[in-house]
């Protein structure tokens, strides 16, 4: 089993209110199958993502990305005491190990994976199979204090010129303890949710998943029943746009540059440097479960 670096993302799900309908639509979108036997979708094989049924109403419907630790209750203290709270204390999952949700201190939901017989991703970084994680938040500072404090995430501002962008951006990009700060082991990022965004938005995750044409996604994406949320835009990262499926569930699509040999799908390396898409305005995506 692969040893993943505490605080990076090692899996995502989507709580779903009609798992069959979910299938059907990431299935024709990113070229998704399904193991019979567990709620997982499988890229050639491998596993890229969870499908849930979502079983309480007053839950969202929406995209999760979980964070690797080696002891989930260890890292839910860490989290009450750096200012985040728990949403859903760890609790066992048979063969996935220890699950648990938590909030940040500006709202922003995610989970918590301890390994268990397997580790999440078996493929990342490739057309269908998840390759950003990005926090938006109205408490920068107190967010990116947390980050560092309880996962250790060395980060680097992103330098608007290159980003071609105003000189007010403020957006930080997160690489994993023990590496040199940058892009290229980069995986996540964090935005500001400014004035551009509808004044009752919540702090979020954006999950984004790489695509080779963004453009025919939100194509796909609107003929299956979903809609484009931020229309498809070039970045110096690659083409990108926030969608909704067929059900609500917000996430994002990336199609990265090929000006390359491409990334490692079972690591990411080699995969584009990039500091992950500017924030762009668009529609509350959740609201945190209390």
């Amino acid at each position: 089993m692969a040893v993943r670096t505490e605080g990076t993302p090692c899996w995502v799900d989507a709580q779903l209110p009609d798992l069959e309908a979910g299938k059907r639509f990431y299935g024709e979108l990113f070229g998704w199958t399904f193991d019979p036997d567990r709620d997982e979708a499988l890229l050639r094989g491998r596993r890229v993502a969870g499908l849930v049924p979502k079983r309480d109403g007053r839950m969202p419907t929406t995209w999760t990305v979980y964070l690797a630790t080696e002891n989930a209750g260890t890292l839910a203290a860490r989290i009450g005491a750096a200012g985040g709270r728990m949403v859903m204390d760890p609790y066992p999952v048979g063969p996935f190990g220890v699950l648990a949700l938590a909030a940040d201190p500006g709202g922003a939901v995610f989970g918590l994976r301890q390994a268990g017989d397997d580790d999440g991703f078996a493929t990342v970084n490739e057309p269908g199979a998840f390759c950003w994680m990005e926090v938006y938040t109205r408490r920068p500072d107190a967010v990116d204090t947390f980050y560092a404090t309880v996962f250790g995430y060395l980060g680097r501002q992103a330098d608007p010129e290159e980003e071609g962008a105003g000189p007010d951006l403020d957006y930080r990009v997160w690489s994993p303890p023990g590496s040199r700060p940058g892009d290229d082991g980069a995986f996540g990022g964090r935005a500001v949710i400014t004035d551009d965004f509808p004044a009752e938005m919540p702090g979020h995750v954006l999950v984004h998943f790489c695509v080779e044409d963004c453009d025919g996604a939100c194509d796909t994406t609107v003929r299956l029943g979903g809609r484009v949320v931020t229309p498809a835009r070039d970045t110096p990262h690659g083409r990108v746009a926030v969608l909704r499926d067929n059900q609500g569930a917000l996430f994002a699509v990336l199609a990265e540059p090929q000006d390359g040999p491409g990334p490692d799908p079972e690591t990411g390396a080699g995969a584009p440097a990039r500091t992950g898409p500017r924030a762009e305005p668009h529609p509350e995506p959740r609201t945190s479960p209390e």
